[in-house]
């Protein structure tokens, strides 16, 4: 049985708007699907944070990226980028570089053990999403990636 989220919240008032509501239960359900993957990472000893880097920098090809290019592609926007790159250089994932004309912009690119991190999580991550969201079956999975979208449209 779905539980209401004014159950789960012990909330005794109705909210006060449907937006509201809405508001409330995406962060609630993205705080609940965080939490569900957190295990698979932190086996390997990553963040969510640090997961996203390595994503987007395979994405980069070996070209890589510049770290502000980074910032603006991460799911969830991390104000300390750097030390989350130190962190990640200091354990092999990724390598960066001073560009030769432009001495400011550092190009971040993810190494071979970086790549095979991310080929190690991605059974267990995706039995994660087949269990968190499977049930919702093809259709309305596509709807509600369809309606976040619209959604996050508004706040652009």
């Amino acid at each position: 049985m779905v539980r209401r989220l004014t159950d789960e919240l012990k909330q005794t008032r109705p909210f006060a708007t449907l937006e509201e509501e809405v508001i409330v239960g995406l962060a609630r359900t993205a705080d609940a699907m965080q939490r569900s993957m957190a295990p698979v990472l932190k086996a390997r000893a990553l963040s969510p944070a640090q997961y996203n880097v390595l994503r987007i920098l395979r994405g980069a090809g070996t070209a890589g990226l510049p770290c502000g290019e980074i910032s603006a592609r991460m799911v969830t926007r991390d104000p300390d980028v750097t030390r989350l790159f130190d962190r990640l250089e200091k354990r092999g994932l990724v390598a960066r570089s001073r560009d030769d004309r432009d001495r400011r912009v550092v190009t971040t690119r993810i190494t071979e053990s970086g790549r095979a991190l991310l080929v190690e999580l991605e059974e267990p991550l995706h039995a994660t999403h087949r269990r968190l969201l499977g049930h919702l079956g093809p259709a309305r999975l596509k709807a509600l990636a369809d309606l976040l979208d619209l959604a996050r449209s508004a706040s652009e």
